[in-house]
């Protein structure tokens, strides 16, 4: 399976430049809120990365049939069959599927690797897994 991990977790600076590779590739924009992975805070204060694991709870709620997993184990979004109503944003437990406002469809991570090539301290990687 492959898929975006953050192997170097505690090397994390929380400089979201991952988070705005992402959301300017898919969205033309620097608004991290629609990228396709998080970073956030631990109660300590550390910056914590949330990657997509491949689920698949997105694709279970999707009733359009919209999300369907490849031969590599990545869930992908069919552009012309999603619907937009958002079910699969809702289904994420990690809210990182992401139906922008202004958008008639939903996204989510296809282990692409842009944000691992943005991350300046190398904390991510696509990996194959089985």
């Amino acid at each position: 399976m492959k898929k975006l991990v953050a192997a170097k977790k505690d090397q994390c600076m929380a400089c979201l430049q991952c988070q705005v590779a992402c959301a300017s590739a898919y969205y033309k924009r620097d608004d991290t809120t629609v990228a396709y992975l998080k970073i956030g805070a631990k109660k300590d204060g550390e910056p914590k990365v949330l990657a997509c694991p491949q689920c698949g709870k997105c694709a279970e709620a999707c009733e359009a049939g919209a999300i369907t997993q490849n031969k590599k184990g990545v869930y992908t979004v069919d552009k012309k069959k999603c619907t937009g109503c958002g079910k699969c944003v809702e289904a994420c437990p990690f809210g990182l599927a992401v139906k922008a406002e202004d958008k008639e469809i939903a996204g989510k991570c296809i282990a692409c690797g842009i944000c691992v090539k943005a991350c300046p301290m190398e904390v991510l990687e696509i990996r194959e897994e089985d």
